[in-house]
């Protein structure tokens, strides 16, 4: 409330005290004056019934009007400071306002989605690099076990090469000690034969251990032994066919060492 609408309300105030003391002065002078009519009639009707001369009655002066109730100064209302008034912003047009309202919307919600895209961006990068990295981890892997198969399998023909090897090397020394021993039952050595000389022979034969030539590639020393065993060597064919699991290639070419003593 303002210290205006205070100052009207006190004078309502007040002028509404005054018009009542008005009107209750003016139905107390309405009251003494009828009271004095009531007195005048009631003197003239005694008159007229006793006949008797009455003294004139005073007149009662009228009562002195009540006082006047003055109305009470109203009680001084603290000053109340004016606030400062605002000051004013420039006027601006309603369309530009909402031309510059939508500029900022727009711009905000390109911001907005510039954002998500370069989010999104980022977030499929990631996954790219994620999936790169586990895709290379994989290839890691599967070049190792492939790696490792090989090295087992290497290592397992090699080993399987080995077996063969060693069992038809066993297989061959099998076949040419039965070839010697088949020959040097055929051996007749010379008289006063000394040492355990050794001599090696080259023998090829044919399929059906005919043989086709014989030479010497190592002399024992002893000419007349040399001589026995190639005679021994001649008379010992067909040589025994090789066993099963060795092809004729590998045994059509013999190396053959016979020692007097063995």
């Amino acid at each position: 409330m303002t210290y205006n609408d205070i100052t009207q309300n006190e004078k309502a105030i007040s002028g509404a005290l005054a018009l009542v003391m008005h009107l209750l002065f003016l139905v107390l002078l309405v009251f003494g004056v009828s009271w004095q009519k009531k007195q005048a009639d009631s003197v003239a009707i005694v008159d007229l019934w006793s006949n008797l001369p009455s003294p004139q009655p005073k007149a009662e002066a009228p009562p002195p009007p009540p006082p006047e109730v003055k109305p009470e100064p109203p009680k001084p209302l603290p000053k109340v400071e004016p606030r400062p008034a605002p000051e004013p912003k420039p006027a601006v047009k309603p369309d530009i306002a909402l031309k510059e309202k939508l500029e900022k919307e727009r711009k905000q919600k390109v911001l907005e989605k510039q954002k998500e895209l370069e989010k999104k961006a980022r977030e499929k990068i990631e996954a790219q690099k994620r999936e790169e990295k586990l895709k290379a981890a994989k290839e890691k892997q599967e070049k190792e076990r492939l790696a490792r198969e090989q090295d087992e399998a290497i290592r397992k023909l090699a080993q399987q090469q080995a077996a063969q090897a060693s069992a038809q090397a066993r297989m061959m020394d099998d076949y040419t000690r039965g070839i010697r021993e088949k020959i040097k039952r055929n051996v007749v050595l010379p008289p006063n034969m000394q040492g355990n000389p050794e001599a090696q022979f080259y023998v090829v034969q044919i399929p059906g251990g005919e043989v086709l030539s014989v030479t010497l590639k190592r002399s024992s020393g002893v000419a007349a032994y040399d001589e026995a065993v190639e005679r021994a060597i001649r008379k010992a064919q067909p040589l025994p066919p090789p066993p099963p699991g060795v092809a004729f290639s590998d045994v059509r070419e013999l190396n053959l060492k016979f020692r007097p003593k063995e």
